[in-house]
């Protein structure tokens, strides 16, 4: 079975069950509700499949030097979250829309400045010539799929924020720290996949 079937009938299996999921820790609303967004996990084919994953310039107003999926709001002329996802990956790193094969979506994710986000889950070729836009991407890494699946590696932290203890997810890979609402979404894409034998 490719990894693009046995990722689809995982997520699917997974839309069957009810598990514990993280919906989302929303304290800045704006007028209107939530602004929809959606992010890319591209996940990479090759023997140990990895995930491609974004490092935030320093510069940026919001979330410097934070990992992210690429991704971005919806904009009005996409047509919904799958192609405001391609689009923003494209724009961001350079990754082509039509080398991705989308899998479906995972769940929506409500982050603390009043995004809520749907992740896209697709597949990508190994060895892509990614071109990253240096605006709004530091670097682009691939981080190994199931490392991030594994509940082993999903540390929760907590910290004072705004007068208040708060919890999170952080996953470290190689001296890189995924946490926040990129961790949160790892977390619930890992607990939403049903996958058999909780082997790739």
């Amino acid at each position: 079975m490719s990894l693009a079937e046995t990722l689809r009938e995982a997520l699917e299996r997974g839309h069957r069950r009810r598990p514990e999921l993280i919906g989302g820790d929303v304290l800045e609303m704006q007028e209107g509700g939530p602004i929809p967004a959606a992010v890319l996990v591209a996940v990479v084919e090759r023997p140990r499949p990895g995930v491609i994953l974004t490092l935030r310039p320093e510069t940026m107003r919001k979330h410097p030097g934070q990992v992210s999926f690429p991704g971005g709001r919806i904009d009005p002329g996409d047509d919904g979250p799958v192609d405001a996802a391609l689009r923003e990956a494209e724009e961001e790193i350079g990754l082509p829309r039509e080398a991705a094969e989308v899998i479906g979506l995972a769940d929506r994710y409500r982050t603390i400045t009043g995004f809520e986000v749907t992740p896209v889950v697709a597949i990508v070729p190994r060895d892509l010539a990614l071109t990253p836009d240096p605006g709004e991407v530091a670097d682009v890494f691939e981080a190994p799929l199931d490392y991030l699946l594994d509940p082993a590696h999903q540390l929760m932290r907590s910290a004072f924020w705004r007068g208040r203890e708060r919890h999170y997810y952080e996953i470290d890979w190689e001296g890189r720290r995924i946490w926040g609402a990129t961790a949160a979404m790892i977390v619930n894409l890992s607990r939403r996949l049903a996958l058999e034998g909780d082997r790739l």
